[in-house]
């Protein structure tokens, strides 16, 4: 580090800041862009590896689950090990993983590498974060953050979009292929420029607290992802996943307020903008990504989009997303936080408004239009939220409120994706059921010429009715879903009232953020 200072600030200017900046970037667009990367390949590898289309969401939620594990134990292995090695064993980690993904030929070999990859990816979010937040001023944080929102939110929207031109044109098992080059440079970059952090060889990782959190993850998101497949609580195996998981909640609970020095510091949540902000970063989790696994086989099922279409029209949606980081970047702390995250819920409320509206007659315009709407919101509540949520937290607490703040956007995301589906899936039963109630031998309707075709009085009759049914019930279920996420996004606006913007700058102890 140089010795001259940035006007306005006491901190010193940072050698390479610009490179640096790249390449953690870089590290985050790859572990972002593959959470949602699989989405639109997905059929395709799901033939592939010969899945139920219960089993092959297994594939995204496996990798959520493990970086929501694995994300906040990433300060303490910083503080012991370093942050730069830790680091660069992720990204190498991370690229063996993607790798193995590649090359799997089996439903478990792809779960099992993805759960690696989720291991291994989930230290470069928060020590990427915590990275920008030591090299940049208080005055440029918010610029700072932009960028690092943009890496973060934008990946996976544009995950959709790399995936469909990748599976159609080249292999789905491309969609992992592409991390070796990024994550070659990302690495070289890190390795020739980023500094070392001081070790401390005291540091000490709370077992009891993490494996009791890990282990309470892990049975929610099995009980999620296996409960509609099997009727859930009358099975046996549900109501085990279920009692572990509350219990082990329960221990970890009663841990965290009682020990010494706990895994989660429980004065975190003391401060209240910390505290709504995990809340609403929750929120955000479940509706970004959980819309987008609803979005790909709506529009590749429903609708009959070839795969690079369907992400092609997905793609406004990370542009929106974009646009609007980087405008928050300008305006943050010259208008209300809380009027920003107000209008970020609103926009996004009201594209799952439309969306409630929406049938396979669509049209494409409609959907770019409104997936930017959505997008847009996205961009007005990231930047805001993740700047609100520490401005007012203590310098040597903010190393574990990164972790635990992206624990809880990853455990939104994954917990969503699974209630999303198991929903389409058993909505579509039962609405499936309640038309059928409508078909009957006595319905004049089959009487009418243009009607023979689906006339319950023959077998070929029968399938094609069947085969209407199925298609509206399923349509109305994505309708239902759609219409969840849209009351979630509105019940989250009127907690901004508990958001307070801070006095003054926070004071930025630089060095203590992740060390």
């Amino acid at each position: 580090m140089a010795n001259t200072a940035t006007a306005g600030s006491a901190m010193p200017i940072v050698a390479n800041r610009g490179m640096i900046t790249a390449c953690v970037i870089l590290a985050v667009i790859m572990q972002a862009l593959d959470t949602t990367i699989a989405n639109v390949a997905l059929p395709y590898i799901q033939g592939s590896v010969s899945a139920s289309s219960d089993q092959i969401n297994w594939v995204l939620t496996s990798y959520i689950v493990a970086a929501a594990i694995m994300t906040p134990p990433s300060g303490f292995l910083s503080n012991r090990f370093g942050r730069k090695r830790v680091l660069l064993t992720a990204i190498a980690g991370f690229v063996v993983a993607s790798m193995l993904c590649g090359f799997s030929q089996s439903l478990f070999q792809i779960v099992l590498f993805r759960l690696m990859q989720g291991l291994f990816g989930a230290a470069l979010v928060p020590l990427s974060q915590g990275i920008l937040l030591d090299i940049y001023s208080v005055e440029e944080r918010g610029s700072a953050m932009a960028v690092f929102g943009v890496s973060v939110m934008v990946g996976p929207v544009l995950g959709p979009v790399i995936g469909g031109w990748l599976t159609d044109n080249v292999s789905w098992r491309w969609v992992f292929y592409i991390n070796l080059p990024i994550g070659l440079i990302a690495f070289a970059g890190i390795m020739i420029f980023v500094e070392e952090t001081k070790l401390d060889a005291r540091a000490k990782l709370d077992w009891l607290g993490f494996g009791t959190l890990s282990l309470a993850i892990a049975s929610l998101q099995l009980f999620l992802d296996r409960g509609e497949q099997l009727d859930w609580f009358s099975s046996g195996e549900i109501i085990i996943e279920a009692v572990v998981s509350a219990s082990a909640f329960y221990v970890f609970l009663a841990h965290t307020f009682t020990a010494d020095k706990s895994f989660v510091n429980p004065r975190l949540f003391l401060d209240r903008n910390f505290a709504v902000s995990m809340f609403f970063i929750f929120i955000v989790g479940v509706t970004y990504l959980a819309s987008l696994a609803l979005m790909t086989p709506y529009l590749q099922t429903l609708m009959g989009y070839p795969v690079t279409t369907a992400g092609i029209v997905m793609g406004p949606r990370g542009l929106g997303t974009m646009v609007c980081m980087f405008l928050m970047g300008k305006v943050i702390g010259k208008i209300d936080t809380r009027l920003l995250l107000a209008i970020g819920l609103g926009l996004t409320a009201w594209a799952m408004y439309d969306m409630t509206g929406w049938t396979p007659d669509v049209s494409q315009w409609t959907i770019i239009w409104v997936g930017f709407i959505q997008g847009a919101g996205l961009g007005f509540l990231f930047v805001p939220l993740t700047t609100i949520a520490f401005a007012t937290l203590p310098a040597q607490m903010r190393g574990e409120g990164t972790g635990l703040y992206n624990l809880s956007r990853n455990i939104g995301s994954s917990a969503g994706i699974s209630v999303v589906t198991a929903l389409i899936s058993e909505n579509t039963q039962t609405n499936h059921e309640t038309i059928s109630a409508y078909v009957t031998h006595f319905n004049r309707f089959f009487f009418a010429p243009a009607a023979q075709s689906m006339s319950p009085f023959t077998a070929s009759g029968r399938a094609s009715l069947n085969e209407v049914i199925t298609n509206q019930a399923t349509i109305i279920a994505y309708i239902d879903d759609f219409k969840l996420l849209m009351i979630m996004s509105l019940v989250a606006v009127p907690l901004v009232i508990f958001l307070r913007e801070p006095k003054s700058a926070p004071d930025m102890e630089h060095a203590a953020i992740m060390d």
